[in-house]
């Protein structure tokens, strides 16, 4: 057996015991932090990003105790990223979002944030999206360990983070659905399973289930669970419908329970891939995983949907941020025809 320690990100766990309500040091602010958002059910890599955005405030603050935090304080460093960091709005977005968190479900205060704060400027750029041919070419080079993973992002929509988090009984093949549960947001949403990926579903799962039956043998084969679901149900972490569609190969060290289990892969190894089969195919665009979702919802457009049925479709939760695939269909389907075109008819 190989015993890695890769799994989720390797966080020391801060949690200790019954958090306070009103905690009067950081530790136990902490310790309220990962509570909470472990009962959300939030992903790993948001409380990894939450907690830096946490400390490096605290730092900002210089370690203030909790109880003397105010809005104020969150204001003035909203500013300081925009004006002397001079990060990105989403990363400005972000380190909001993480606040807004700390704010709202540990320290309990009112959080007054207004919009005169100086905000980072936005990036105009439009995504990048792949061409259908660019799709096919794309496959056709792709790593056959990750070709499965790719067609279900493109064919369903996914964000990175929801295909690898996928537990065999979100797939609905009866009735030709996937569920994406805890999506961004916190929210569910079913999206269609293209049937063209059924039988190749099948046969993956069927080898997953030989190695799962493997490892319950050899006296592991459970999967991390929720923290609600997992004192509602002790036992579901073992039953194979719980298990990752898409599992690690190694079996890997649960920072926050200290249990060996198997985690689902990495999305560096998914998003390494896609590096891979550009080079291969030859596609001259900065692409990512993401890519694919874009093209999943330019393409949808293109077929005729409507911009609200395509926000369902991905789970936006506001149409202003489906609304840019129309400026990307907009580029595409109508371009202008450049004055240099027509000099020799002239």
């Amino acid at each position: 057996m190989r015993l890695t320690i890769d799994f989720s990100e390797n966080q020391e766990d801060e949690s200790s015991g019954k958090p306070v309500k009103n905690p009067a040091t950081w530790k136990d602010a902490f310790s309220k932090f990962i509570n909470e958002i472990r009962f959300q059910h939030l992903a790993s890599n948001t409380e990894k990003t939450y907690r830096s955005w946490i400390r490096r405030f605290v730092g900002f603050c210089n370690n203030a105790p909790p109880g003397t935090i105010q809005s104020s304080h969150v204001k003035k460093f909203l500013v300081h990223l925009a004006v002397e960091g001079n990060v990105s709005s989403s990363t400005q977005n972000q380190a909001f979002n993480a606040l807004l968190f700390l704010f709202r479900y540990v320290l309990e205060k009112e959080f007054d944030v207004s919009d005169n704060v100086i905000r980072a400027k936005k990036s105009g750029r439009i995504p990048v999206v792949f061409s259908r041919k660019e799709i096919k070419k794309l496959f056709k080079h792709y790593p056959e360990q990750y070709l499965l993973h790719v067609k279900l992002i493109y064919g369903c929509g996914l964000r990175i983070t929801e295909c690898i988090r996928l537990r065999v009984k979100d797939l609905d093949f009866e009735n030709k659905s996937l569920i994406v549960r805890f999506g961004k947001g916190n929210k569910d949403r079913v999206t269609p399973l293209p049937e063209i990926l059924h039988q190749q579903l099948k046969n993956h799962l069927q080898k997953v289930k030989k190695i799962h039956e493997l490892d319950l043998a050899a006296g592991n084969g459970s999967v991390y669970m929720p923290m609600a679901l997992a004192k509602k149900f002790p036992n579901a972490s073992k039953e194979w419908a719980w298990q990752y569609v898409f599992p690690s190969k190694n079996l890997s060290l649960d920072p926050r329970e200290k249990i060996i289990r198997r985690h689902h892969i990495t999305s560096r190894a998914l998003q390494n891939s896609m590096s891979r089969a550009l080079k291969k195919s030859g596609i001259p665009k900065k692409a990512t995983i993401h890519t694919l979702r874009h093209s999943f919802a330019t393409h949808l457009l293109q077929d005729g949907y409507d911009i609200r049925t395509v926000q369902e479709q991905l789970g936006h939760k506001n149409v202003q941020t489906t609304m840019i695939y129309l400026h990307v269909l907009k580029n595409l389907e109508g371009k202008v025809i450049s004055p240099l075109e027509k000099l020799q008819t002239a």
